[in-house]
């Protein structure tokens, strides 16, 4: 690779650890990751009053993401304690169904969440922020060394972060009309060429946002109304530190009485697309960028734009609309369900023949983003790049989709870069430990045809990846790499003083001639049923946790055995330098994937997709054989 370090450029007077581009989700729980660690921070963004904005929908969770969101917070990230502080409604998803597929979610004031963060970044000990566009990562000998920006000035790090989101080549599309930009009202990013000279391959994907409309151009009277619920499951293991916070912008929305928390909730409401909005769409879809071959990115096929669901869902009579509010303070709804990129006047016009929102004013229409990607096949397990030491990848620019795969990203990729710096061992999480390992696993090993967006159903294990014990599952392994403060440390090792001793309660003791354990195979909660003296001697969070142990305990210990099995191929370690081509008896196929990702061990060859079972056998010969040849030597 050629060398891009010039000694000519004016540099910034501050040597840094670890130097993150770009200030979104990804960017901030990167920053704070390396930070908490000991690194010296720099943050790079183009527009200090976006930081942590949420460009599309202002909520967090849902399937799978929020499992993802309590692994954050597990391990010291920030997104579910600013949720927390931040909603405006929450809602256990999928309640009435198994404890593997139950999942929070939240509602955020748009701007309450950004501020809070953009507080928090500005207050954390060893992280600087810096405005600017990066234009040119500086490389010398393969390695990294900083990033040029575009006001003339650059940074020196001994890693950098890449978190550029869609703005890498964005071009954003309403109708046949188009223009350069990340996000409406905000500029792209040139870097992709940069990354193209480097060396990297670069793809498209494509994203959208409905329209916003004025909530007093709605009749709510026409739409139902859907509410909270009245018991909040919350994100973040430390919610209890939100009544600690002074500022009136964090404590608005929360009060304590009697220990439990409350939530002044706002209300959400459902209604739907008919006839007569179809009819419109399809009159007009020869405006639609993407009907018209205007759009090249390939778009999410599980989030489609209007245009989409009128077409390949043809025999639906009607879509479900949600009108979700953006904040306490503001008169701003998300019309959810429509994303589009039709022209602002069609937009108008199909909006208006929806129920309750025949008299709708328009705020903001809704978008297409089209922006560059890197196939995350190019990375580590670390998300540091193969092609360039120090270098790593984080959110979108992996071709992921949401806010919180990009913050999962972001605090794996911090973490790993301050590791780096400071000679340590990697941080990997495996895909049987969390959701985070799932998405990191596929995303490096399987890459990706579509935008890539996390589902319970990617989880082989994910009965032992329920969102109540993310922090029995990581909070551990984030303190032996000093992830988290002293707090939430003691916190962890209290709950589970607690379980162990409620454990051994409930196997000694038994109520009205049943072993107290044996309450736990009924119907949920029933330990509610026990004299009051019991329950109130462990918190409800306790015993949940012990209650959904117990009831699926067999089917736990199955999960338990099929982890090991598979563990054992993760301990087969595998060099980087090994050409696979020169193996005999692997097939082609097999050989140019593991030639092109490089796997670390024979677990992670297994789980890439071109290798076969018989792939897998063929290897692990090799390997013995190798093996007792070195010996021999």
């Amino acid at each position: 690779m050629n060398s891009t370090w010039n000694n000519s450029l004016f540099f910034y007077p501050k040597n840094y650890d670890v130097l993150v581009v770009g200030s979104g989700h990804s960017g901030i729980e990167a920053g704070l990751a390396a930070a908490r660690l000991g690194c010296q921070v720099a943050m790079l963004t183009q527009n200090l009053d976006t930081v942590g904005q949420m460009s599309c929908n202002p909520a967090i969770g849902g399937l799978g993401k929020g499992h993802m969101v309590r692994e954050i917070d597990a391990l010291g990230g920030v997104m579910g304690l600013n949720t927390d502080a931040t909603a405006i409604q929450w809602r256990l998803l999928n309640a009435s169904k198994g404890p593997s597929v139950r999942a929070p979610r939240a509602q955020c004031d748009k701007k309450a969440y950004q501020f809070r963060l953009k507080w928090i970044l500005e207050n954390t000990p060893n992280l600087d922020l810096h405005q600017g566009s990066a234009t040119e990562i500086l490389i010398k000998n393969d390695r990294v060394k900083g990033v040029k920006t575009s006001l003339a000035f650059a940074l020196k790090a001994k890693t950098v972060i890449l978190s550029a989101g869609t703005f890498m080549g964005g071009l954003m599309h309403m109708g046949l009309q188009n223009e350069k930009g990340g996000r409406m009202g905000d500029f792209a990013s040139g870097i992709s060429a940069n990354l193209a000279q480097i060396g990297f391959e670069l793809e498209r994907f494509k994203t959208g946002t409905p329209c916003r409309i004025r909530a007093s151009s709605i009749d709510f009277s026409r739409c139902e109304k859907q509410e909270g619920d009245a018991s909040p499951v919350l994100f973040s293991y430390l919610a209890e530190i939100l009544q600690e916070e002074q500022e009136e912008i964090f404590t608005l929305n929360h009060w304590r009485d009697g220990g439990m928390f409350h939530v002044k909730q706002l209300p959400c409401w459902i209604t739907w697309t008919n006839e007569r909005t179809h009819q419109i769409i399809e009159q007009n879809l020869d405006k639609s960028p993407m009907f018209c071959g205007r759009i090249e990115g390939l778009g999410p096929r599980y989030c489609p734009s209007i245009e989409d669901k009128i077409t390949r869902f043809a025999d639906k009579q009607r879509h479900q609309i949600f009108l979700e509010p953006e904040g306490r303070h503001t008169g701003e709804y998300y019309v959810n369900g429509v994303s589009t990129s039709l022209p602002y006047e069609v937009q108008l016009d199909f909006i208006r023949s929806i129920q309750g929102l025949e008299k709708a004013e328009l705020l903001r229409a809704g978008y297409a983003v089209e922006y560059d990607y890197c196939p995350p096949t190019q990375l580590f397990p670390t998300l540091q790049t193969k092609l360039v030491e120090g270098l790593y990848f984080a959110g979108q620019i992996n071709g992921t989709s949401g806010y919180e795969e990009a913050a999962g990203q972001g605090l794996v990729a911090g973490v790993n870069a301050a590791l780096q710096v400071l000679g340590k061992e990697p941080f990997i999480l495996r895909r049987d430990e969390s959701y985070l390992g799932v998405m990191i696993d596929d995303l490096v090993n399987k890459g990706i045809r579509e935008p890539y967006r996390m589902f319970t159903s990617r989880a082989e294990y994910r009965l032992s990846l329920r969102h109540d014990n993310a922090d029995r599952r990581l909070t551990a392994k984030a303190e032996k790499y000093g992830l988290l403060c002293s707090l939430r440390v003691s916190r962890f090792h209290k709950k589970e003083k607690a379980l162990k001793k409620l454990e051994e309660f409930v196997h000694k003791t038994s109520y009205e001639g049943i072993p107290l354990f044996q309450w736990f195979r009924k119907d949920q909660h029933h330990w509610r049923l026990l004299p009051a003296e019991w329950r109130t001697s462990f918190s409800d969070e306790v015993w949940d946790s012990l209650d959904l142990d117990l009831r699926y305990s067999g089917y736990l210990e199955r999960e338990k055995k099929l982890i090991e099995r598979s563990r054992s191929l993760d301990l087969i370690p595998l060099s980087v330098e090994i050409d696979y081509s020169q193996i005999r008896g692997l097939k082609k196929e097999a050989a140019e994937c593991l030639n092109t990702i490089r796997p670390l061990n024979l677990g992670q060859a297994k789980r890439m997709s071109g290798v076969t079972p018989a792939d897998i056998s063929v290897l692990s010969v090799w390997l013995s054989k190798n093996q007792q040849k070195s010996l021999k030597n």
